[in-house]
């Protein structure tokens, strides 16, 4: 799971609250990933980013993102619910920790976040 870029431990957390078996979020976490990875530039170019560390970088984007992925992935309704708020939650734990908390809630109230890892080959090309 190093390519996926949400903490252990809000996927734990996410787990807990999502309908989906615990067990079964990594595996979606990482299949959503490999799926968005190859479109990183085109976030770039096409959305806010709101937060970028070493390890990863965030953009806000229009409502249903994650709804229009699980249909492309013929992910169910609880699964892709469950892959953005992994998503939203690791945003609102960035928040908690830079004291950005009040402006990521109120970003997510109208668009969604999305996280992509930064990996060298990303690096390198930017």
């Amino acid at each position: 799971m190093a390519d996926v870029p949400i903490d252990g431990q809000v996927i734990v957390l996410t787990a807990a609250k999502a309908s989906v078996p615990p067990a079964r979020l990594p595996d979606l976490l990482e299949r959503t990933t490999a799926h968005l990875s190859p479109q990183v530039e085109r976030y770039r170019r096409e959305y806010e980013q709101i937060y970028e560390d070493e390890h990863r970088e965030a953009f806000l984007v229009e409502w249903g993102h994650w709804d229009e992925v699980g249909v492309t992935l013929e992910l169910g309704d609880r699964e892709a619910s469950a892959v953005r708020r992994a998503h939203e939650e690791q945003l609102l734990r960035i928040g908690r920790k830079r004291d950005r908390e009040a402006e990521f809630e109120t970003a997510l109230e109208i668009r969604e976040a999305v996280f992509f890892p930064i990996v060298e080959a990303t690096d390198a090309s930017r």
